[in-house]
């Protein structure tokens, strides 16, 4: 709304709830709003709020803002604290604290976890721990909307429930009917990589606002009780304040909304957190690939793609589209990649033949937004369309197993029984930077023939021309690599190379090999010594260096001149040496040294004689 109506017409309020979340749009909120307020609406007010306000570094960036505290309505919570026991699995430990809270005290609870596999492995154990009494509601993305809307409404009558839960019960969804919460006090969180453009998940202990946050949901409709799976003294010691996501997140979509707000400044903003250099740095490389910048500035295809609000390498795939099919094929693509299917098949073409619903929604909304009425998804569009977006994902298998090697040189990884591995070619749209590993893990990836890829997009291809020094044939020979970034597509011979290849090729191979492989007459020994001892002796004129450094620095001044006509090794021997060396000289330098130190002296009987130099 703000990038199309930056004056915020008809608005005299807005509103950031639940601002201690720190997310990137809040932040990237509040830095366009306080841009409004100062150069186009000095009338317009702010209300930011939250439960937790980091307040002490909100006043000093907003000096003049009043703060206005409320208790608001809610019932006293009563926090325990309860290290797990190091000897027992993170699982089956929560499972008994929770088993034993439920024995204890009377109705439903909330247990936050960090992600699904914790949920699923803790609902398991759960299962034999309780009784009858009690439903197992996990709450997560994946889910069905039943099992969600079972997870938020009140239990049954008579019954009590427990939802496992991540952190986005924390403030995102209001559960009824909680009076208990476990808080196992880790939350799981991704962490942007600079230098490899991938994201990976790392588990941590929450901060001091967020256990607060966590137990205010026991508090809710009457008195509570929060138990804290930490010791006491370590929740004392945790940070205050969760990070902020601008300062471990990809920035490639704040920096694209930047450029559409007309910043091409960071820094220009206010900013409670300035974003890291080497994160802008990394997604204004990433907007360049795909094409989205001119110089400084959103390029015609950038102002499309932001114009649309999606993830920037999407909203390339998505303005892309030459035609109706490939609108309605890539919409169902993002729809897919923006709610990836959480566990099962990683080939996102199986992915693609279902019909979700929240998938098909979404699809028809983005075909809203590029004003496109009609038009089938069609998988044999997948590829082309994911190879605008995504050209360094794509990868070629190592070998014969599972490990990948894609085209910006990172390695990635599938699971060992994962059929995509069959396959050598993928494009992979979804990868995770895993902690235990180097190579990314493969979630979702579509197999490829990459001749039929290669002939449809030719863009991707880089083509280079090389020659070189064959020496088990003592022959030149000539090749054209095809190549999609660091992946080698195709090495094909090159009849013909043209004469400056080939005396390239000579010219390295002269530098691998050493002087020795010319055609170092006597003559030409004897020149070159001359030349060595006139820079020895006569050091006040400016005699060239002949040393086999610098002689084999400076090829191109000195031998290749003479190399017109040679396009062998065998024509390579045959080259004068002693005249391209003389040819280091001008007519006086040749003079000086013929007078100084001549190539021969006349003996006594008038004959001349060649002689040696010390």
């Amino acid at each position: 709304m703000i990038q199309r109506d930056p004056e915020l017409s008809g608005v005299g309020l807005v509103i950031l709830d639940e601002f201690h979340e720190r997310s990137l749009q809040a932040d990237l909120a509040l830095a366009l709003l306080l841009d409004v307020q100062q150069g186009l609406r000095d009338d317009l007010k702010l209300l930011i709020m939250s439960a937790t306000l980091d307040n002490d570094r909100l006043q000093q960036m907003l000096p003049e803002a009043p703060v206005v505290i409320s208790e608001g309505r809610s019932f006293p919570v009563e926090r325990r604290y309860l290290p797990l026991p190091a000897h027992q699995r993170f699982d089956e430990a929560v499972a008994v604290a929770t088993a034993e809270m439920l024995r204890q005290e009377s109705g439903s609870l909330l247990l936050f976890l960090p992600g699904v596999g914790e949920i699923q492995r803790v609902q398991e154990q759960l299962t034999s721990r309780i009784g009858s009494d009690v439903l197992l509601c996990p709450l997560y993305g994946a889910l069905s909307l039943n099992d969600q809307r079972k997870a938020i409404l009140p239990a049954p009558q008579g019954m009590r429930k427990v939802v496992l839960a991540t952190n986005i019960a924390e403030t995102s969804l209001t559960i009824e009917g909680i009076r208990l919460v476990v808080d196992c006090a880790q939350e799981r969180v991704a962490r942007f990589d600079p230098r490899t453009g991938l994201t990976r998940l790392i588990t941590q202990r929450v901060s001091q606002a967020s256990m607060t946050q966590r137990a205010g949901r026991a508090g809710r409709l009457e008195p509570g009780i929060c138990l804290h799976l930490i010791a006491k003294e370590q929740a004392e010691r945790a940070a205050a304040q969760s990070e902020p996501e601008i300062l471990q997140s990809d920035l490639s979509g704040l920096l694209m909304e930047l450029l559409q707000w007309g910043c091409g400044d960071p820094a220009q903003m206010s900013w409670l957190d300035q974003p890291p250099t080497v994160n802008l740095l990394a997604a204004k490389r990433l907007l360049q690939m795909l094409g989205a910048l001119d110089g400084e500035r959103l390029s015609a295809q950038g102002q499309k793609m932001a114009a649309l609000g999606n993830d920037p390498r999407l909203a390339a795939m998505l303005v892309s589209a030459k035609n109706d099919d490939e609108a309605a094929t890539a919409a169902k693509i993002a729809a897919i990649l923006e709610e990836p299917p959480r566990m099962g098949n990683s080939d996102l073409g199986v992915a693609f033949s279902r019909n979700q619903p929240a998938w098909q929604q979404r699809s028809q909304q983005l075909l809203k937004r590029l004003n496109v009425r009609g038009g089938e998804a069609d998988s044999s569009l997948i590829a082309p369309l994911l190879a605008r977006a995504y050209a360094d994902r794509i990868a070629r298998r190592r070998g014969q197993d599972e490990r990948y090697q894609l085209a910006n040189g990172m390695g990635a990884m599938l699971d060992a029984d994962d059929a995509l591995s069959r396959h050598e070619w993928l494009i992979a749209p979804l990868l995770l930077q895993g902690s235990a590993s180097p190579d990314a893990r493969i979630l979702l990836a579509l197999p490829v023939d990459i001749d039929e890829l290669v002939q449809r997009c030719p863009q991707l291809v880089q083509q280079s021309d090389t020659v070189a020094w064959d020496d088990a044939q003592g022959t030149l020979k000539a090749w054209r690599r095809l190549q999609i970034g660091q992946l080698m597509v195709k090495v094909q011979p090159l009849a013909k190379p043209s004469e400056d290849e080939l005396h390239q090729a000579m010219l390295n191979g002269i530098r691998d090999k050493g002087l020795s492989v010319l055609n170092w007459t006597a003559e030409a020994e004897q020149l070159r010594l001359r030349l060595l001892c006139a820079a020895k002796w006569l050091p006040e004129y400016d005699w060239p260096a002949v040393d086999d450094e610098s002689l084999l620095a400076t090829l191109e001044t000195w031998l290749l001149p003479h190399m017109t006509g040679v396009h062998s090794l065998r024509g390579l021997k045959s080259l004068d040496i002693y005249q391209a060396l003389r040819g280091l000289l001008d007519w006086v330098m040749q003079q000086r040294l013929d007078s100084e130190l001549p190539a021969h002296y006349t003996v006594p009987t008038g004959k001349p004689d060649r002689h040696s130099l010390p």
